[in-house]
């Protein structure tokens, strides 16, 4: 069968999104991005499910320093809403919790509910591989920051459901492959472009270029 890489493990939200999008292809969990890369395009997986900003958190980090050099191409892009949950181990109690772990990018969403509980938000790698050592190695103050899928997976009772900052939460995903790929028009779809160039080193060169892109006025 053929395969859709991923950053985290089994229950993250990219994972959810190579479910929405290519049922049809296993899901191939990588401890990182760089993995990832490397999976698609050394041919280990077919595709990469790849999140490049969210719509509270910003963009992410990591993808903008791996994109200038890996030879995999922009084939598609998913949005996806994106829910979290807070979970802990079984019998554990909400107001008992006192740490939250996740991904940054999970804690950045999720901000004004761990604050306004005194729940401490704890970084780690990602969010479902956190919900996983929660429920082998926490104890009831301890919870992760997680979608729905890795309470399932990882067998964890959700304490509180949808805690996201707004409801508006977004993810824009990028579907990458080692060829090009051109997509498919459909009436109404609007696709968002990405492109990487470099600039010289000179004042206003960022202007300059973005201005060839700047409409022009009717005449």
């Amino acid at each position: 069968m053929n395969k859709i890489a991923f950053q985290g493990e089994l229950g993250a939200n990219s994972h959810i999104a190579c479910r929405e999008v290519y049922p049809d292809l296993e899901p191939l969990p990588c401890a990182t991005f760089e993995d990832v890369f490397a999976a698609a395009a050394s041919g280990e997986a077919e595709l990469a499910m790849i999140p490049v900003e969210n719509s509270i958190a910003g963009r992410v980090a990591d993808i903008h320093h791996l994109l200038p050099t890996s030879p995999l191409q922009i084939i598609a892009e998913h949005f996806m809403p994106i829910r979290f949950q807070l979970m802990g181990i079984r019998g554990a109690k909400l107001e008992h919790i006192k740490a939250a772990h996740s991904h940054i990018m999970g804690l950045g969403q999720c901000r004004n509910f761990l604050r306004g509980r005194g729940i401490v938000a704890k970084t780690s790698s990602d969010t479902a591989g956190r919900a996983r050592e929660v429920r082998h190695l926490g104890g009831p103050t301890q919870a992760a920051t997680a979608p729905r899928l890795a309470a399932e997976v990882y067998g964890l009772d959700i304490l509180a459901e949808n805690i996201e900052d707004a409801a508006h939460n977004t993810t824009r995903f990028v579907i990458m492959s080692r060829d090009a790929v051109q997509p498919e028009k459909a009436p109404g779809v609007i696709w968002v472009s990405a492109f990487v160039f470099r600039v010289r080193n000179v004042p206003a060169a960022l202007y300059k270029t973005m201005g060839g892109f700047a409409p022009t006025a009717s005449t």
